[in-house]
Protein backbone atom coordinates (compact mmCIF):
# COMPACT_ATOMS: atom_id res chain seq x y z
CA UNK A 1 0.00 0.00 0.00
CA UNK A 2 1.52 3.53 -1.10
CA UNK A 3 1.81 5.41 2.22
CA UNK A 4 -0.43 8.78 2.37
CA UNK A 5 1.88 12.14 2.18
CA UNK A 6 0.89 14.83 5.65
CA UNK A 7 2.46 18.06 4.73
CA UNK A 8 3.49 20.55 7.13
CA UNK A 9 5.52 23.65 7.66
CA UNK A 10 7.49 22.56 10.50
CA UNK A 11 8.02 18.89 11.68
CA UNK A 12 9.27 18.15 15.04
CA UNK A 13 10.99 15.12 15.58
CA UNK A 14 10.42 14.12 19.52
CA UNK A 15 7.74 15.58 21.78
CA UNK A 16 9.88 15.73 25.01
CA UNK A 17 10.12 19.03 26.51
CA UNK A 18 12.26 20.38 24.13
CA UNK A 19 10.38 19.54 21.19
CA UNK A 20 7.09 20.95 22.57
CA UNK A 21 8.37 24.10 23.79
CA UNK A 22 9.11 24.22 20.34
CA UNK A 23 5.75 24.02 19.23
CA UNK A 24 4.28 26.31 21.49
CA UNK A 25 7.09 28.86 20.13
CA UNK A 26 5.54 27.76 16.29
CA UNK A 27 1.60 27.55 17.71
CA UNK A 28 1.83 30.98 19.53
CA UNK A 29 2.74 32.54 16.32
CA UNK A 30 0.25 30.55 14.13
CA UNK A 31 2.57 28.52 12.86
CA UNK A 32 1.23 24.93 11.96
CA UNK A 33 3.30 22.03 13.09
CA UNK A 34 3.20 18.66 13.26
CA UNK A 35 5.09 16.89 16.10
CA UNK A 36 5.77 13.04 16.47
CA UNK A 37 6.74 10.80 19.64
CA UNK A 38 7.80 7.27 19.26
CA UNK A 39 6.39 6.71 23.12
CA UNK A 40 2.44 6.78 24.15
CA UNK A 41 2.99 9.71 26.56
CA UNK A 42 5.13 11.78 28.29
CA UNK A 43 8.05 9.99 30.64
CA UNK A 44 6.70 8.56 33.61
CA UNK A 45 10.45 7.86 35.19
CA UNK A 46 11.86 11.09 36.73
CA UNK A 47 14.63 13.18 34.98
CA UNK A 48 15.35 17.03 35.22
CA UNK A 49 13.66 18.63 37.46
CA UNK A 50 15.52 22.65 37.65
CA UNK A 51 13.70 25.17 35.45
CA UNK A 52 16.42 28.22 36.06
CA UNK A 53 14.54 31.75 36.36
CA UNK A 54 14.87 32.27 32.58
CA UNK A 55 12.98 29.20 31.47
CA UNK A 56 10.24 30.02 34.07
CA UNK A 57 10.38 33.75 32.16
CA UNK A 58 9.35 31.84 29.19
CA UNK A 59 6.66 29.30 30.59
CA UNK A 60 5.24 33.04 31.77
CA UNK A 61 5.21 34.33 27.91
CA UNK A 62 3.41 30.99 27.38
CA UNK A 63 1.30 31.15 30.15
CA UNK A 64 2.23 28.27 31.78
CA UNK A 65 4.31 29.34 34.90
CA UNK A 66 1.40 29.45 36.96
CA UNK A 67 0.46 25.89 36.24
CA UNK A 68 4.75 24.73 36.63
CA UNK A 69 4.45 26.46 40.39
CA UNK A 70 1.00 24.37 40.80
CA UNK A 71 2.93 21.23 39.73
CA UNK A 72 6.35 21.93 41.59
CA UNK A 73 7.37 21.74 45.39
CA UNK A 74 5.65 23.74 47.64
CA UNK A 75 6.18 27.68 47.73
CA UNK A 76 7.99 27.48 51.37
CA UNK A 77 9.91 24.51 50.23
CA UNK A 78 14.03 25.33 50.41
CA UNK A 79 15.78 24.78 47.45
CA UNK A 80 19.00 23.64 49.56
CA UNK A 81 21.83 22.17 48.22
CA UNK A 82 23.68 19.99 50.83
CA UNK A 83 26.63 17.81 51.21
CA UNK A 84 26.60 15.42 54.30
CA UNK A 85 27.55 11.77 55.14
CA UNK A 86 24.06 11.11 55.49
CA UNK A 87 20.93 12.31 57.16
CA UNK A 88 21.80 11.31 59.98
CA UNK A 89 25.31 12.06 60.08
CA UNK A 90 27.60 15.51 59.88
CA UNK A 91 26.68 18.35 57.35
CA UNK A 92 29.94 18.97 55.54
CA UNK A 93 28.79 22.11 53.25
CA UNK A 94 25.23 24.45 52.11
CA UNK A 95 24.20 26.26 50.43
CA UNK A 96 21.00 28.31 50.49
CA UNK A 97 19.36 29.78 47.64
CA UNK A 98 16.71 32.28 48.60
CA UNK A 99 15.35 33.23 45.33
CA UNK A 100 14.72 29.96 44.14
CA UNK A 101 10.66 28.70 45.03
CA UNK A 102 7.97 29.91 45.66
CA UNK A 103 6.06 33.00 43.47
CA UNK A 104 8.39 35.25 44.53
CA UNK A 105 9.93 38.00 42.15
CA UNK A 106 13.82 39.00 42.01
CA UNK A 107 14.94 42.27 41.82
CA UNK A 108 16.55 40.90 38.14
CA UNK A 109 13.45 38.65 37.24
CA UNK A 110 9.72 38.15 37.41
CA UNK A 111 10.55 34.96 37.93
CA UNK A 112 12.17 32.21 40.40
CA UNK A 113 13.62 28.98 39.46
CA UNK A 114 11.59 26.65 40.46
CA UNK A 115 11.78 22.99 40.84
CA UNK A 116 9.37 20.55 38.08
CA UNK A 117 10.77 17.23 37.37
CA UNK A 118 9.83 16.95 33.49
CA UNK A 119 7.28 13.95 34.48
CA UNK A 120 4.68 17.23 35.28
CA UNK A 121 6.59 19.66 33.06
CA UNK A 122 5.92 17.87 30.53
CA UNK A 123 2.00 17.15 30.42
CA UNK A 124 2.04 20.91 30.93
CA UNK A 125 3.67 21.70 27.75
CA UNK A 126 2.08 19.21 25.41
CA UNK A 127 -1.48 20.82 26.88
CA UNK A 128 -0.24 24.03 26.32
CA UNK A 129 1.19 23.33 22.46
CA UNK A 130 -2.19 21.47 22.14
CA UNK A 131 -4.23 24.28 22.52
CA UNK A 132 -2.93 25.65 19.68
CA UNK A 133 -5.27 24.68 16.41
CA UNK A 134 -2.12 24.98 14.18
CA UNK A 135 -0.56 22.28 16.46
CA UNK A 136 -0.83 18.53 15.71
CA UNK A 137 1.22 16.24 18.44
CA UNK A 138 0.75 13.00 18.08
CA UNK A 139 2.59 10.05 20.18
CA UNK A 140 3.15 6.24 19.15
CA UNK A 141 4.57 7.81 15.68
CA UNK A 142 8.10 6.58 15.24
CA UNK A 143 10.58 8.18 13.35
CA UNK A 144 11.94 5.98 10.32
CA UNK A 145 14.19 7.89 7.53
CA UNK A 146 14.75 11.01 6.24
CA UNK A 147 15.85 13.00 3.40
CA UNK A 148 15.87 16.60 1.91
CA UNK A 149 15.95 18.31 -1.28
CA UNK A 150 16.40 21.99 -1.58
CA UNK A 151 12.76 22.97 -1.43
CA UNK A 152 11.53 20.46 1.24
CA UNK A 153 12.56 17.30 3.61
CA UNK A 154 10.64 14.53 3.42
CA UNK A 155 10.55 11.83 6.41
CA UNK A 156 9.32 8.38 6.40
CA UNK A 157 7.28 7.66 10.36
CA UNK A 158 5.19 4.36 11.58
CA UNK A 159 2.07 5.12 13.29
CA UNK A 160 2.43 2.05 15.78
CA UNK A 161 -0.73 2.28 16.91
CA UNK A 162 -1.78 1.96 13.09
CA UNK A 163 1.24 -0.57 11.76
CA UNK A 164 1.31 1.85 9.17
CA UNK A 165 4.17 4.33 7.44
CA UNK A 166 3.70 7.62 6.84
CA UNK A 167 5.64 9.55 4.22
CA UNK A 168 5.69 13.53 6.12
CA UNK A 169 6.79 16.79 3.90
CA UNK A 170 8.04 19.58 5.67
CA UNK A 171 9.64 23.02 5.00
CA UNK A 172 11.99 22.43 7.67
CA UNK A 173 13.01 19.50 10.62
CA UNK A 174 13.79 20.20 13.94
CA UNK A 175 15.45 17.28 15.61
CA UNK A 176 14.72 17.10 19.03
CA UNK A 177 14.85 13.08 19.66
CA UNK A 178 17.41 13.36 22.32
CA UNK A 179 20.84 12.32 23.03
CA UNK A 180 20.64 8.37 20.79
CA UNK A 181 19.18 10.51 18.01
CA UNK A 182 18.91 8.84 14.45
CA UNK A 183 18.88 12.17 12.30
CA UNK A 184 21.82 13.68 13.87
CA UNK A 185 23.81 10.42 12.66
CA UNK A 186 22.05 9.60 9.59
CA UNK A 187 23.31 13.27 8.84
CA UNK A 188 26.68 12.75 9.67
CA UNK A 189 27.10 15.45 12.67
CA UNK A 190 29.14 14.22 15.38
CA UNK A 191 29.44 15.50 19.21
CA UNK A 192 32.49 16.51 20.41
CA UNK A 193 33.41 17.96 23.61
CA UNK A 194 35.41 17.02 27.11
CA UNK A 195 35.76 14.25 28.91
CA UNK A 196 34.59 10.52 28.45
CA UNK A 197 31.05 8.98 29.85
CA UNK A 198 30.14 8.40 33.41
CA UNK A 199 27.32 5.91 34.17
CA UNK A 200 24.41 6.08 36.59
CA UNK A 201 21.25 4.53 37.67
CA UNK A 202 18.45 6.72 39.55
CA UNK A 203 15.43 4.78 41.66
CA UNK A 204 12.27 6.88 41.69
CA UNK A 205 11.34 6.86 45.34
CA UNK A 206 8.23 7.50 47.33
CA UNK A 207 9.17 8.42 51.02
CA UNK A 208 6.51 10.26 52.83
CA UNK A 209 8.12 10.46 56.17
CA UNK A 210 11.70 11.36 55.27
CA UNK A 211 12.30 14.18 56.73
CA UNK A 212 10.26 13.19 60.34
CA UNK A 213 13.15 11.26 60.77
CA UNK A 214 16.98 12.79 60.89
CA UNK A 215 17.54 16.94 62.04
CA UNK A 216 19.87 17.62 58.90
CA UNK A 217 16.90 19.99 57.82
CA UNK A 218 14.84 19.71 54.23
CA UNK A 219 17.11 19.64 50.93
CA UNK A 220 16.56 19.72 47.51
CA UNK A 221 19.77 18.18 46.90
CA UNK A 222 21.68 16.01 48.63
CA UNK A 223 24.87 15.38 47.85
CA UNK A 224 26.30 11.95 49.81
CA UNK A 225 29.81 11.66 51.29
CA UNK A 226 31.51 8.59 52.11
CA UNK A 227 35.11 6.89 52.09
CA UNK A 228 34.30 6.19 48.34
CA UNK A 229 33.69 9.57 47.45
CA UNK A 230 30.67 11.25 46.32
CA UNK A 231 28.66 8.47 44.41
CA UNK A 232 25.05 8.49 45.95
CA UNK A 233 22.49 11.81 45.83
CA UNK A 234 18.88 12.35 46.48
CA UNK A 235 16.78 14.95 44.62
CA UNK A 236 13.88 16.03 46.26
CA UNK A 237 10.73 16.31 43.43
CA UNK A 238 7.72 17.55 44.64
CA UNK A 239 9.02 18.70 48.07
CA UNK A 240 6.57 16.17 49.66
CA UNK A 241 6.89 12.67 49.09
CA UNK A 242 8.69 11.73 46.03
CA UNK A 243 12.79 11.43 45.71
CA UNK A 244 15.28 10.32 43.05
CA UNK A 245 18.13 8.34 44.05
CA UNK A 246 20.86 8.35 42.03
CA UNK A 247 23.89 6.19 41.95
CA UNK A 248 27.34 6.75 39.75
CA UNK A 249 29.12 3.57 38.55
CA UNK A 250 29.68 1.26 35.84
CA UNK A 251 28.79 -1.53 38.39
CA UNK A 252 25.50 -0.52 38.80
CA UNK A 253 24.78 0.61 35.19
CA UNK A 254 25.54 -2.68 34.00
CA UNK A 255 23.61 -4.65 36.44
CA UNK A 256 20.84 -3.02 37.54
CA UNK A 257 18.67 -5.93 38.45
CA UNK A 258 21.22 -6.17 40.99
CA UNK A 259 21.49 -3.36 42.94
CA UNK A 260 20.36 -3.47 46.61
CA UNK A 261 18.34 -0.25 46.46
CA UNK A 262 16.30 -0.26 50.08
CA UNK A 263 20.51 -1.42 51.80
CA UNK A 264 22.12 1.42 49.64
CA UNK A 265 19.27 4.06 50.70
CA UNK A 266 18.88 3.02 54.08
CA UNK A 267 22.77 3.90 54.40
CA UNK A 268 22.38 7.18 53.74
CA UNK A 269 18.51 7.91 55.25
CA UNK A 270 18.37 5.49 58.28
CA UNK A 271 16.14 2.90 59.37
CA UNK A 272 13.46 4.37 60.08
CA UNK A 273 11.56 6.23 57.12
CA UNK A 274 9.64 4.20 54.99
CA UNK A 275 10.25 4.31 51.32
CA UNK A 276 8.79 1.92 48.55
CA UNK A 277 10.87 2.06 44.79
CA UNK A 278 8.31 3.24 42.40
CA UNK A 279 10.54 2.89 38.61
CA UNK A 280 14.20 2.68 37.65
CA UNK A 281 16.63 3.77 35.20
CA UNK A 282 19.36 4.22 33.96
CA UNK A 283 21.61 6.67 31.66
CA UNK A 284 24.85 8.18 30.54
CA UNK A 285 26.67 11.30 31.14
CA UNK A 286 28.48 13.47 28.43
CA UNK A 287 29.68 16.66 28.12
CA UNK A 288 30.05 17.00 23.88
CA UNK A 289 28.37 19.60 21.98
CA UNK A 290 27.15 18.40 17.92
CA UNK A 291 29.97 19.71 15.52
CA UNK A 292 26.88 21.61 13.91
CA UNK A 293 23.31 22.65 14.30
CA UNK A 294 22.04 22.98 10.90
CA UNK A 295 21.87 21.00 7.87
CA UNK A 296 20.27 22.18 4.79
CA UNK A 297 16.42 22.38 6.44
CA UNK A 298 17.21 20.14 9.63
CA UNK A 299 17.82 22.04 12.93
CA UNK A 300 18.96 19.86 16.54
CA UNK A 301 17.93 21.21 19.24
CA UNK A 302 18.03 20.00 22.93
CA UNK A 303 19.90 17.19 23.86
CA UNK A 304 20.37 15.93 20.00
CA UNK A 305 22.32 18.76 20.19
CA UNK A 306 24.20 18.78 23.01
CA UNK A 307 24.33 16.74 26.15
CA UNK A 308 25.77 17.72 29.98
CA UNK A 309 26.31 16.18 32.96
CA UNK A 310 23.64 17.28 35.32
CA UNK A 311 25.04 19.18 37.23
CA UNK A 312 24.05 22.72 37.74
CA UNK A 313 20.65 21.70 36.23
CA UNK A 314 21.90 22.87 32.50
CA UNK A 315 20.37 20.71 30.17
CA UNK A 316 16.72 21.21 29.86
CA UNK A 317 17.43 24.92 30.44
CA UNK A 318 19.73 24.96 27.77
CA UNK A 319 17.32 23.11 25.32
CA UNK A 320 14.38 25.51 26.06
CA UNK A 321 17.03 27.86 24.96
CA UNK A 322 17.15 26.56 22.06
CA UNK A 323 13.39 26.04 21.56
CA UNK A 324 13.20 29.81 21.73
CA UNK A 325 15.77 30.52 19.50
CA UNK A 326 14.63 28.60 16.81
CA UNK A 327 11.05 29.30 17.12
CA UNK A 328 10.91 32.66 16.27
CA UNK A 329 13.26 32.47 13.54
CA UNK A 330 11.26 29.47 11.52
CA UNK A 331 7.72 31.63 12.08
CA UNK A 332 9.57 34.70 11.07
CA UNK A 333 10.99 32.71 7.43
CA UNK A 334 8.05 31.25 7.02
CA UNK A 335 6.11 34.09 7.63
CA UNK A 336 7.82 35.71 4.99
CA UNK A 337 9.82 38.45 6.75
CA UNK A 338 13.00 36.57 8.02
CA UNK A 339 16.04 37.08 5.50
CA UNK A 340 18.27 34.11 4.06
CA UNK A 341 20.50 34.73 6.37
CA UNK A 342 18.26 34.17 9.84
CA UNK A 343 17.88 30.66 10.43
CA UNK A 344 22.04 30.59 9.71
CA UNK A 345 21.90 32.55 13.30
CA UNK A 346 20.41 29.58 15.22
CA UNK A 347 24.05 27.82 15.36
CA UNK A 348 25.86 30.94 15.26
CA UNK A 349 24.18 32.13 18.60
CA UNK A 350 23.25 28.84 20.36
CA UNK A 351 26.27 26.72 19.91
CA UNK A 352 28.21 29.00 22.06
CA UNK A 353 25.68 29.03 24.60
CA UNK A 354 26.09 24.85 24.91
CA UNK A 355 29.62 24.95 24.80
CA UNK A 356 29.81 27.29 27.97
CA UNK A 357 27.12 25.73 29.42
CA UNK A 358 28.80 22.23 28.82
CA UNK A 359 32.44 23.09 29.93
CA UNK A 360 31.12 24.73 33.34
CA UNK A 361 28.65 21.26 34.08
CA UNK A 362 31.87 19.36 33.32
CA UNK A 363 33.75 21.26 35.81
CA UNK A 364 31.29 20.91 38.75
CA UNK A 365 31.04 17.36 38.08
CA UNK A 366 34.71 17.01 37.53
CA UNK A 367 35.38 18.69 41.69
CA UNK A 368 32.80 16.16 43.02
CA UNK A 369 34.09 13.16 41.35
CA UNK A 370 37.52 14.50 41.84
CA UNK A 371 36.81 14.29 46.10
CA UNK A 372 38.83 11.08 47.98
CA UNK A 373 37.41 11.17 51.36
CA UNK A 374 39.23 9.82 53.74
CA UNK A 375 37.86 6.82 55.92
CA UNK A 376 37.25 8.86 59.10
CA UNK A 377 35.39 11.79 57.07
CA UNK A 378 32.39 9.44 58.67
CA UNK A 379 33.36 9.17 62.05
CA UNK A 380 32.46 11.10 65.20
CA UNK A 381 36.40 11.73 66.27
CA UNK A 382 38.42 14.51 66.35
CA UNK A 383 39.96 12.88 62.87
CA UNK A 384 36.77 13.15 61.30
CA UNK A 385 35.68 16.46 61.92
CA UNK A 386 39.32 17.97 60.67
CA UNK A 387 38.53 15.39 57.78
CA UNK A 388 35.05 17.62 56.90
CA UNK A 389 36.07 20.77 57.67
CA UNK A 390 38.92 20.15 55.22
CA UNK A 391 36.66 18.93 52.76
CA UNK A 392 34.31 21.37 53.32
CA UNK A 393 37.51 24.08 52.43
CA UNK A 394 38.02 22.51 49.45
CA UNK A 395 34.85 22.17 47.52
CA UNK A 396 33.35 26.06 49.44
CA UNK A 397 34.90 27.89 46.26
CA UNK A 398 32.78 25.44 43.65
CA UNK A 399 29.50 25.26 45.44
CA UNK A 400 28.26 29.16 44.49
CA UNK A 401 29.11 28.46 40.99
CA UNK A 402 27.81 25.31 41.17
CA UNK A 403 24.28 25.94 42.86
CA UNK A 404 23.97 29.65 41.75
CA UNK A 405 23.91 30.21 38.26
CA UNK A 406 21.87 32.83 37.61
CA UNK A 407 24.64 34.58 35.25
CA UNK A 408 24.03 31.87 32.99
CA UNK A 409 20.81 31.83 33.33
CA UNK A 410 20.20 35.11 32.66
CA UNK A 411 23.17 36.49 31.87
CA UNK A 412 24.06 34.69 28.27
CA UNK A 413 24.64 36.65 25.50
CA UNK A 414 24.66 36.84 21.34
CA UNK A 415 26.78 39.59 21.40
CA UNK A 416 28.65 38.98 17.96
CA UNK A 417 25.56 37.42 16.21
CA UNK A 418 24.95 38.18 12.62
CA UNK A 419 21.86 39.35 13.41
CA UNK A 420 22.35 41.68 16.18
CA UNK A 421 23.59 45.37 15.45
CA UNK A 422 27.91 45.11 16.55
CA UNK A 423 28.58 47.97 19.34
CA UNK A 424 31.40 49.69 20.11
CA UNK A 425 30.97 49.98 24.12
CA UNK A 426 32.69 47.29 25.79
CA UNK A 427 31.12 44.46 26.63
CA UNK A 428 29.82 43.44 29.66
CA UNK A 429 31.74 41.10 31.92
CA UNK A 430 30.81 37.28 31.99
CA UNK A 431 29.57 35.86 35.16
CA UNK A 432 28.72 32.16 36.37
CA UNK A 433 26.75 32.95 39.60
CA UNK A 434 25.74 36.84 39.30
CA UNK A 435 23.70 38.47 36.52
CA UNK A 436 24.02 42.40 36.23
CA UNK A 437 21.49 44.30 33.64
CA UNK A 438 22.73 45.44 30.44
CA UNK A 439 21.08 46.36 27.13
CA UNK A 440 24.32 45.49 25.41
CA UNK A 441 23.42 44.25 21.64
CA UNK A 442 22.71 40.01 22.22
CA UNK A 443 21.89 39.75 26.23
CA UNK A 444 18.62 39.13 27.65
CA UNK A 445 16.43 42.55 27.83
CA UNK A 446 16.09 43.85 31.64
CA UNK A 447 13.64 43.43 33.83
CA UNK A 448 11.66 45.76 35.49
CA UNK A 449 8.11 46.13 37.14
CA UNK A 450 5.89 48.51 35.00
CA UNK A 451 2.73 47.94 37.54
CA UNK A 452 1.61 45.65 40.05
CA UNK A 453 1.70 42.31 37.92
CA UNK A 454 3.65 43.66 34.75
CA UNK A 455 7.14 43.22 33.67
CA UNK A 456 8.79 45.38 31.23
CA UNK A 457 9.57 41.33 29.88
CA UNK A 458 5.47 41.30 29.29
CA UNK A 459 6.17 43.59 26.19
CA UNK A 460 8.15 41.28 24.35
CA UNK A 461 7.34 38.31 21.84
CA UNK A 462 4.73 38.98 18.97
CA UNK A 463 7.62 40.46 17.04
CA UNK A 464 10.06 43.31 17.38
CA UNK A 465 9.54 46.06 20.01
CA UNK A 466 11.01 49.39 20.42
CA UNK A 467 11.63 50.94 23.65
CA UNK A 468 11.89 54.82 23.68
CA UNK A 469 12.61 56.76 26.46
CA UNK A 470 12.55 59.63 24.99
CA UNK A 471 10.58 62.65 23.90
CA UNK A 472 11.90 62.53 20.33
CA UNK A 473 9.02 61.24 18.12
CA UNK A 474 11.15 61.28 15.03
CA UNK A 475 13.16 58.41 15.57
CA UNK A 476 10.37 56.03 16.29
CA UNK A 477 8.54 56.85 13.26
CA UNK A 478 11.19 56.64 10.87
CA UNK A 479 12.25 52.71 12.42
CA UNK A 480 8.16 52.24 12.50
CA UNK A 481 8.40 52.78 8.56
CA UNK A 482 11.73 50.93 8.01
CA UNK A 483 10.35 48.13 9.69
CA UNK A 484 6.93 48.68 7.99
CA UNK A 485 8.61 48.48 4.27
CA UNK A 486 10.42 45.18 5.02
CA UNK A 487 6.61 43.75 6.28
CA UNK A 488 8.58 42.99 9.81
CA UNK A 489 6.38 43.80 12.47
CA UNK A 490 7.36 46.42 15.34
CA UNK A 491 5.66 47.47 18.14
CA UNK A 492 7.09 50.98 19.93
CA UNK A 493 6.40 51.43 23.71
CA UNK A 494 6.76 54.25 25.49
CA UNK A 495 8.03 54.69 28.78
CA UNK A 496 8.09 57.32 31.24
CA UNK A 497 9.15 55.40 34.94
CA UNK A 498 12.30 57.00 35.44
CA UNK A 499 14.01 53.60 36.81
CA UNK A 500 13.30 51.93 33.77
CA UNK A 501 15.38 54.10 31.20
CA UNK A 502 18.69 54.10 33.64
CA UNK A 503 18.24 50.29 33.81
CA UNK A 504 17.89 50.34 29.37
CA UNK A 505 21.24 52.73 29.18
CA UNK A 506 19.72 54.31 26.26
CA UNK A 507 17.24 56.73 24.70
CA UNK A 508 16.29 53.59 22.12
CA UNK A 509 16.28 49.93 22.94
CA UNK A 510 15.21 47.65 20.01
CA UNK A 511 14.28 43.83 21.56
CA UNK A 512 13.36 40.63 19.18
CA UNK A 513 10.60 38.63 19.80
CA UNK A 514 12.80 35.89 22.15
CA UNK A 515 13.83 39.37 24.24
CA UNK A 516 17.28 40.04 23.49
CA UNK A 517 18.38 43.19 22.07
CA UNK A 518 19.50 43.86 18.79
CA UNK A 519 20.00 47.27 18.59
CA UNK A 520 20.54 50.72 21.07
CA UNK A 521 21.06 54.45 20.29
CA UNK A 522 20.54 57.68 21.57
CA UNK A 523 19.68 58.63 18.32
CA UNK A 524 18.25 57.61 15.24
CA UNK A 525 20.53 55.59 12.65
CA UNK A 526 21.50 57.03 9.65
CA UNK A 527 19.80 54.24 7.88
CA UNK A 528 17.58 52.19 9.37
CA UNK A 529 16.86 49.94 6.93
CA UNK A 530 20.30 48.77 7.26
CA UNK A 531 19.12 47.85 11.00
CA UNK A 532 16.42 45.99 10.08
CA UNK A 533 18.04 44.25 7.36
CA UNK A 534 20.89 43.22 9.74
CA UNK A 535 17.85 42.18 12.67
CA UNK A 536 15.91 40.19 10.28
CA UNK A 537 18.69 37.83 9.13
CA UNK A 538 18.97 39.95 5.66
CA UNK A 539 21.83 42.43 5.65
Amino acid sequence: MKASVIQTPVLIVGGGSVGLATAIELGSRNIPCLVIEQSDRPAEHPRATALNARSMEFMRRWGLADAIRAAAAPPDFPHTALYCTGLNGFEIAKVERPDHGGSRASSVSPESAQRCNQIWTDPILCEGARSYDCVDVRFLWKFEALEQTDDLVRVTALDLARDERQVIEAQYVVDCTGAHTPIRRALGVALNGGEGMTWHVSAYLRAPDLWDHHAMGKAALINFVGPGGIWRNLVSLDGRELYRFGLRGKEFYDHPEAIDVPKLFREVAGDKALFEVISMGRWTARNVVADRYQVGRVFFAGDAAHLNHPASGLGLNTGLGDATNIGWKLAATIAGWGGAGLLASYEAERRPIAARNVAHAQRMNKNDRGQKPPAEIVDDTPEGALARTEMSERIAAALKQKFVTNGLALGYSYAGSPVCVASEDPAPPESISDYIPSTYPGVRAPHAWLSQDQSTLDLFGDGFTLMSFSQDHETPARMTAAFASRGVPLRVEALTDPAVPALYERDFVLVRPDGHVVWRADAAPVDPLAIVDRVRGAA
